[in-house]
C-alpha cells in the first residue's frame, strides 16, 4: 500500500496545544427555538474531527458560530484564540460550505479560481510569485483537476466544480480548514485525492480539519475524533468507540443513518 494510502497516525490525546477554534458552553436560538444548546468543542492542531449529526441538528449553524457570521446567545467562541469577529488573517482559516457557487457569469478558469486562494494571504494587490504558483498547482493537482486547470469554471460538472472550491481552500495554506458536506456527489476517485489531500494538510503542514458530512467512508480510518451533534453533543471521542456498537461510518442509503436518528 502507498503511503498516501495509509492510515495517519492519531494526534496523541495528551497534545495541550491551543484550540485553534473552540466553543464553551455556546447557545444559539432562531425565534426563540433552541438550535445549539451548550456545546463545547474543540480543535487542535494536527487534528481531524467529523461533525455528523441530523439534518437540522445545528450543523452548519454551529460552524457560522465558529467562523463569526452568528453570535452566541450564551457562552463564547475563540477562533485563532480570539473572538472570530475579530480575526483579520482569514487566510488561515480555510473554508468550504456547502455547494457554493460563482456569482459572476465572468468565465472564470479552474486556476483562477484556485488562485484567489492565495489574495487574502498576500493581499490583492500584489502579484502572485513563484511559491503562490506552485501552491496553486499543487492544490489542483491534489484534487485531481491539473487536466481541467484552464477550462471555464461554468463548463465543469457540479462535483468538478465543488472541488475546484476546496482546491481554492487549500491554496491559501490554511491552519484550519472547514468543511461542510464538501464530497456529496462527488466520484470515488475524487474521494481518494480528496482524503489525501486532507492527510497532507494534517501530517505534514500540522493542519487541523473540522469536517461535516453525512458519509465518511472515505476518511473514517483517518479520523482522530467523531462529534455527533443534535442541538447539544451526545457523542465526542474516538470512531472505534462508535464502531465498537456496531456504528457504520461508510455508506449509508438513506440521507441519515439510523443510529443518528435514535440518539437523543
Amino acid at each position: 500500500m502507498a503511503a498516501a494510502e495509509r492510515s495517519r497516525v492519531a494526534r496523541p490525546q495528551g497534545d495541550c496545544a491551543e484550540p485553534l477554534v473552540q466553543a464553551e458552553q455556546v447557545r444559539f436560538a432562531y425565534n426563540g427555538e433552541s438550535v445549539i444548546h451548550d456545546v463545547d468543542l474543540a480543535v487542535r492542531p494536527g487534528e481531524f474531527v467529523a461533525l455528523v449529526g441530523p439534518n437540522g441538528s445545528g450543523k452548519s449553524t454551529l460552524l457560522r458560530l465558529l467562523l463569526g457570521t452568528l453570535r452566541p446567545a450564551r457562552g463564547r467562541v475563540r477562533l485563532l484564540g480570539r473572538p472570530p469577529e475579530t480575526v483579520r488573517d482569514r487566510w488561515r482559516v480555510g473554508y468550504v460550505p456547502q455547494r457554493p457557487v460563482l456569482t459572476s457569469e465572468v468565465p472564470a478558469t479552474v486556476r483562477e479560481i484556485v488562485s484567489t486562494g492565495r489574495l487574502a494571504q498576500r493581499g490583492w494587490w500584489r502579484p502572485l510569485g513563484g511559491a503562490d504558483h506552485r501552491a496553486v498547482e499543487h492544490a489542483l493537482e491534489s484534487v485531481g483537476l491539473g487536466p481541467l486547470a484552464d477550462r471555464p469554471l461554468n463548463e465543469l460538472s457540479g462535483g468538478q466544480q465543488q472541488r475546484v472550491f476546496i482546491a481554492r481552500a487549500f491554496a491559501s495554506g490554511p491552519e484550519l480548514l472547514i468543511l461542510d458536506e464538501p464530497i456529496a456527489g462527488v466520484d470515488a476517485e475524487s474521494q481518494r485525492r480528496f482524503r489525501s489531500s486532507l492527510v497532507h494538510l494534517i501530517e505534514d503542514h500540522r493542519g487541523a480539519v473540522l469536517l461535516v458530512s453525512h458519509e465518511l467512508s472515505a476518511v473514517a480510518r483517518d479520523v482522530d475524533r467523531v462529534v455527533v451533534l443534535k442541538r447539544r453533543i451526545l457523542y465526542d471521542g474516538s470512531p472505534t468507540g462508535l464502531m465498537a456498537e456496531g456504528v457504520n461510518l461508510g455508506i449509508h442509503q438513506e440521507d441519515l443513518p439510523l443510529w443518528l436518528e435514535e440518539l437523543s
